[in-house]
C-alpha cells in the first residue's frame, strides 16, 4: 500500500500557535535540518486518510509526537507503542519516507524502559527527547 501526501488545510493543522506540539516539531526540525509540519496522508483511492504529526516537504522523514506532561501514567506506554507501530507503517507506506522519528517529552522516557527502547532502535525508529526548547537523542539506559 502506498500513501499519498495531501495538502493540509493550514500550516499547523490542529496544533495551536505556541502549543507544545508545535514547539516539539520546530525543535525536531531544527535538529534534523528540515521543516516539519503535520499533514494528512491519503490511502489508495483517496477515500480515507491518516494524519502524520510531522513530515518534511520531501516526505523523507515521518514524525510522531508524544507530548504528555506532568506525572507519568502507565497508559503513556501504550501511546508510545501505538506511535512506534504507526511510524513503522508510515515509513513503509509513504514511498519517499526513509526515516521514522518519535519525539517525546521528558516524562515519557520512562515508557521506553526495557525492551521498548531496544525494539525501537532495532527497527530503526529514532527517539528524540524534548526538554521544552530543544531535542536530544534518547539517552542510553544502563
Amino acid at each position: 500500500m502506498h500513501l499519498t501526501i495531501a495538502d493540509a488545510q493550514s500550516e499547523w493543522s490542529r496544533f495551536a500557535e505556541g502549543s507544545i506540539e508545535q514547539r516539539m516539531l520546530l525543535a525536531a526540525g531544527q535538529a534534523l535540518g528540515v521543516g516539519l509540519r503535520p499533514r494528512p496522508l491519503l490511502l489508495p483511492e483517496g477515500r480515507q486518510r491518516v494524519e502524520v504529526e510531522g513530515i518534511d516537504p520531501e516526505g523523507r522523514i515521518v514524525v510522531q509526537l508524544v507530548a504528555n506532561q506532568g506525572a507519568y501514567k502507565p497508559s503513556y506506554r501504550n501511546k508510545v507503542m501505538a506511535d512506534l507501530f504507526k511510524l513503522l507503517w508510515l515509513r513503509n507506506a509513504v514511498p519517499s519516507a526513509q526515516r521514522a522519528v518519535l519525539v517525546i517529552t521528558a516524562p515519557i522516557v520512562q515508557a521506553l524502559g526495557g525492551w521498548v527502547a531496544i525494539a525501537a532502535a532495532d527497527l530503526g525508529v529514532e527517539v528524540l527527547v524534548f526538554d521544552g526548547q530543544h531535542v536530544a537523542p534518547l539517552p542510553p539506559r544502563a
